[in-house]
């Protein structure tokens, strides 16, 4: 493994980390949906013209179905997990959601990658302690059925994600066109989604109206940019190889939520979540030494 790898997963899993935080902010007060939709149409707007810049458009080809597919995933991945936690309990929903990271690694394994016994120590480690940062609850009333359902399909689409952005480009201007093309494709899924959601007698704003929206477009802007950052890490990540372990320091990214919200909003963290956090570190040196 290169350093590059390990330097731009790990920047993978921190911009996540502060995408799902400040999103996670955002949907306290604004439908899920109108988030998802402005922080990707600003998204859009930014990747359009970088792509512009950069002359990205000569990059096409059909790799990009690649990133249609990514951008049809994603919203309904978000949705579907946003809807688990509203089912709850959080502390199952949220580790169960760390799952999706075997989508890409049992790609790699697929495709022949074969990790070395300190990796696959460190990738098992680490995936333990992904899963023990979401804060696991142990007892309390069973989870429903549906809950479970929806966080594994959310679970499948983010792992989903992550394998159909890494092949979806081989060049640094052909990302910033794929990048363009999967935020489009968000906008498109998440615009109908809501158009939906409306007509079925759902809001589109918050109470306070539109001022709340325009208020808060700083935010939506960074959530959006974040997340689009992310992707493009992941996906120079996963180049350099190999892709069981990018994904596996990519996803760590629940770690930063946690640690985010225990910094910013002086939330405690929980005995098994600062284990968690700890032992998640340990697998990242394992992969790191590996």
């Amino acid at each position: 493994m290169t350093a590059q790898t390990a330097l731009f997963a790990l920047a993978t899993s921190l911009l996540w980390g502060l995408a799902d935080f400040g999103g996670g902010l955002l949907t306290r007060r604004t439908p899920a949906l109108t988030v998802v939709v402005v922080s990707q149409t600003i998204a859009v707007a930014v990747l359009g013209a970088v792509v512009v810049a950069t002359g990205g458009w000569h990059e096409a080809g059909p790799q990009l179905w690649f990133a249609v597919a990514a951008g049809a995933v994603g919203p309904v991945a978000m949705l579907s997990f946003y809807k688990a936690l509203a089912l709850g309990p959080m502390g199952v929903v949220s580790p169960l959601g760390s799952l999706g990271v075997a989508v890409p690694v049992g790609v790699g394994l697929v495709l022949g990658e074969r990790p070395g016994l300190l990796q696959l120590a460190g990738i098992a480690v680490a995936v333990v302690g992904i899963l023990m940062a979401g804060g696991p609850e142990f007892r309390g009333a069973p989870v429903q059925r549906q809950a479970i359902a929806l966080t594994l399909l959310a679970a499948f689409g983010f792992g989903a994600v992550m394998a159909l952005i890494a092949e979806s480009s081989t060049t640094v201007t052909g990302l910033f066109l794929a990048l363009f093309v999967q935020r489009v494709t968000n906008v498109a899924v998440g615009g109908t989604a809501l158009y939906v959601s409306v007509r079925r007698g759902g809001a589109a704003l918050p109470e306070g109206g539109r001022a709340v929206v325009v208020a808060a477009l700083p935010a939506l802007a960074f959530v959006g940019l974040a997340d689009v950052a992310a992707n493009g890490t992941y996906a120079i990540a996963a180049q350099q190889g190999p892709v069981t372990v990018a994904a596996v320091l990519a996803s760590l990214y629940p770690v930063i939520t946690a640690l985010a919200a225990r910094g910013v909003l002086k939330e405690r963290l929980r005995g098994v979540q600062a284990v968690g956090a700890g032992v998640a570190l340990v697998g990242t040196l394992l992969l790191a030494t590996g």
